[in-house]
């Protein structure tokens, strides 16, 4: 089997919060900080409040843009009512990525024992771009970039990696 070469990718961080600042976005701050030490781009960043419809249109302006192929939010995936982020989330996909959940669910599960069924982590895909919604505590960042992300988002991982099919998410679309 040949050497596969790196191919960077560019992806924008979305921080939910209604408390969070640029000065003290610590999760936010970490996915970046790993996603650059990978290779990868960040090609836009923004925090905004746990409100759904922003959330939810912020996603779609990103997905429209053809300089991002990845958007990861933080925060807005627990139990409580201003928890919206996985909800705005499934307002935008085409598809879930069902078992990225499960798989972090398996990664928490690991760090912080039952607790990680409080999390609601998903994964999905809408106008060929990828889109993950992970907690917003710095610990379930690092656990999912250094468990799933970092691995996924790799085109040299082997057997299979989201990279080398990011050519074909949209295909349905370019269908005549």
């Amino acid at each position: 089997m040949t050497e596969r070469s790196f191919i960077p990718v560019r992806i924008a961080v979305l921080t939910v919060s209604d408390t969070r600042t640029p000065a003290d976005d610590r999760s936010g701050n970490i996915l970046v900080e790993r996603l650059q030490v990978a290779g990868h781009h960040l090609a836009a960043r923004t925090i905004l409040a746990d409100e759904r419809d922003q959330i939810a249109d912020q996603l779609r302006m990103w997905c429209g843009d053809d300089e991002i192929d990845v958007v990861i939010s933080t925060g807005g995936t627990g139990l409580t009512g201003r928890d919206v982020t996985v909800e705005a989330h499934r307002d935008v996909y085409e598809k879930e990525i069902d078992a990225f959940g499960t798989v972090f669910t398996h990664v928490s599960m690991a760090k912080i024992g039952t607790s990680a069924v409080q999390s609601r982590a998903t994964g999905g895909v809408a106008k060929g771009t990828y889109l993950f919604a992970l907690p917003g505590s710095p610990g379930a960042c690092k656990d999912a970039w250094d468990e799933i992300l970092v691995k996924q988002l790799d085109y040299r991982h082997a057997p299979c990696n989201f990279v080398e099919i990011m050519p074909r998410l949209d295909e349905h679309l370019r269908r005549k």
